[in-house]
């Protein structure tokens, strides 16, 4: 039985799924490596701008080992965020067959694949894309050691079209090359009773009328996701019936209250936890992506909505664009364009029929992203690559 060590930053609510499905595979053995507790422990979030605990469990179904964190400054923000002097000797005791890396970029990380290549196969699990790459020396300054870096890789686990040419472009050929969905666990979001209900329940508590569109946003209140552009399509709506409900926290929170004022049909709901977040979606006829960047490497909140029976609205920044995203479900618009999104949501919204209908082709859509899948094709690539 192939035995596969993971050595990840900190649990994540979307990795852990993915873990507890390779771990109950019969045919591979697998051990999680963490170099940190992370926010889901109740430490403050940068992002949300507040303290975080994740309502759902993120350790349970498959081993796992936290190793020493000796960072002055742990976390994921920075390359010294993750210093963990034990790991190498960790995985090496355990005797894997091939390691997984997800991510190079920190301290620990990048010594692990340094020195596990030549040793063991080393897989590598990253988003990253060239969407905000711009012209310059340097960008080929940080191409070359990219691909010095990615020399160092056996396969690499693409997510999507964008990351797919990323690793391209720095030097990783086809027969590296395996695509691995990235997903959510589509069943904790489309299987939840009388999740309906709820959300109607809901829309009648913050005065939402029956039949009212609900254009939703959800997630960190940040610059990079531009929620300020949304809210200024919003305000620029032909359909004056329509509402917004905007769910999550972050630095630029106070900033588009103040913007909204007391807007009647402008809703905000606040950070909301893993558990709630099924009858949130639920809450809106179409979720609205509207990222600026930069850093929006994929936007998973995309495949959420899509689990839900939600049409889509995104920009071009939105790493899951071209492959989540077209005219049967959704709409990709520029970033940084509230008259391009404000046109785009008034055409969806003139005809409540169509929009139906793009939800139901985004939740027939996000069944190919499973975990399910994700699970089944990162176990072939460590059969095919285990001698």
């Amino acid at each position: 039985m192939p035995r596969l060590a993971v050595v990840t930053t900190h649990p994540i609510q979307y990795y852990a799924p993915l873990f507890r499905r390779l771990s109950a595979r019969d045919e591979l053995k697998v051990h999680v490596f963490y170099g940190w507790e992370g926010p889901s422990t109740g430490d403050y979030d940068p992002g949300f701008d507040e303290d975080v605990t994740w309502d759902i469990p993120l350790l349970d179904g498959y081993p796992h080992t936290f190793l020493e964190n000796e960072s002055g400054d742990p976390g994921t923000h920075h390359f010294r965020g993750i210093v963990t002097p034990d790991l190498v000797p960790s995985v090496e005791d355990w005797e894997p067959d091939a390691v997984l890396i997800f991510g190079w970029n920190f301290w620990s990380h990048f010594g692990a694949l340094r020195h596990f290549h030549g040793r063991v196969p080393v897989l590598f699990r990253g988003d990253s894309t060239l969407l905000d790459e711009t012209p310059g020396p340097r960008r080929w300054g940080r191409r070359l050691f990219l691909r010095w870096v990615y020399r160092h890789v056996d396969r690499a686990l693409y997510v999507g079209e964008n990351n797919r040419a990323y690793f391209e472009a720095h030097g990783l050929s086809d027969d590296q090359l395996t695509w691995v969905p990235h997903a959510i666990e589509n069943e904790r979001f489309a299987d939840v009773p009388d999740a309906d209900k709820q959300a109607r329940r809901w829309r009648d508590k913050i005065r939402i009328p029956d039949g009212a569109p609900v254009v939703l946003f959800a997630g960190k209140l940040g610059k990079k996701k531009a929620p300020d552009v949304l809210l200024d399509a919003f305000l620029q709506l032909e359909h004056e019936e329509a509402h917004l409900v905007v769910v999550g926290s972050g630095p630029m929170e106070d900033t588009l209250t103040a913007q909204a004022g007391d807007h009647p049909r402008v809703h905000f709901l606040g950070f909301q936890n893993q558990s709630r977040m099924p009858v949130v979606y639920r809450l809106g006829n179409v979720f609205v992506l509207p990222s600026r960047g930069p850093g929006e490497t994929w936007g998973l909140a995309v495949n959420e909505a899509m689990a839900c029976g939600r049409p889509v609205v995104v920009t071009r920044k939105v790493g899951c664009a071209p492959d989540l995203v077209d005219d049967a479900n959704g709409r990709i618009v520029p970033p940084d364009d509230a008259d391009a999104l404000q046109r785009a949501l008034d055409g969806l919204l003139a005809d409540r029929d169509r929009l139906r209908a793009m939800g139901c082709r985004s939740a027939e859509r996000i069944q190919d992203w499973s975990i399910g899948a994700a699970a089944d094709r990162t176990a072939a690539v460590v059969r095919s690559i285990v001698k």
